[in-house]
């Protein structure tokens, strides 16, 4: 290993990476009404993860699982091609109807978004196959694994797909935690690193963003 470097990251340089990107007051009125009803949306580095892969993607198509009041959303649609389409399910009404506040005050057109309100699993399967570009998930971390299946379903080859808390507040690492939450995410996350249509990247963002690539057919 070349001397000076590391492999470990100081809370500080953690802090300063999370904070590169500074968010406009819209986000912040997003987060603010999130905390209040009790949502826990993407932090300030996965969003910033989110947008650079939209971006990537010149994505027109992504489905999110898991609205958390907007936050999400606004850097999804950020990234996206302009005239793009997010399509983002939560069984909380209510979120989605913060969203929505929060979409209008960015400016963002009504059409360049579909809210649906009710349980992801039954409404991912109603979608498209290999019709999205990215596949976000921000939803019930013991159903990620079903998430995944369906993720992989929608997705159209070189497409994307990504999941939040993908290291579950330090659990995840950590092999003497064994309750429901964690043990689905460690499973996703042997899922995705195993399958060989996939290219994978665990980042070390907010509470950890697994990301992968749908290999070309």
């Amino acid at each position: 290993m070349p001397a000076g470097s590391s492999t470990t990251i100081s809370p500080e340089s953690w802090a300063f990476a999370e904070a590169y990107l500074d968010e406009d007051h819209i986000l912040g009125r997003a987060r603010q009404r999130a905390a209040e009803v009790g949502a826990t949306p993407i932090g300030q580095g996965g969003g910033a993860a989110l947008r650079l892969l939209a971006a990537a993607l010149g994505a027109r198509t992504v489905v999110e699982v898991g609205t958390g009041a907007g936050v999400s959303g606004l850097y999804l649609l950020s990234g996206m091609h302009a005239d793009g389409v997010l399509t983002s399910v939560d069984i909380e009404s209510e979120h989605q109807r913060l969203a929505r506040e929060a979409f209008t005050e960015a400016g963002i057109a009504a059409n360049r978004t579909r809210l649906i309100a009710g349980a992801a699993l039954e409404v991912l399967p109603r979608l498209t196959d290999g019709a999205y570009d990215l596949v976000f998930c921000d939803g019930d971390k013991t159903e990620y694994g079903d998430y995944l299946q369906q993720a992989l379903r929608l997705l159209r080859p070189g497409g994307a797909l990504a999941f939040d808390n993908a290291l579950w507040h330090d659990r995840v690492a950590d092999s003497a935690q064994r309750d429901p939450e964690t043990v689905a995410i460690r499973e996703l996350g042997r899922l995705v690193r195993e399958n060989d249509d996939l290219v994978p990247a665990l980042l070390p963002v907010g509470d950890g963003l697994l990301a992968a690539v749908k290999r070309p057919d």
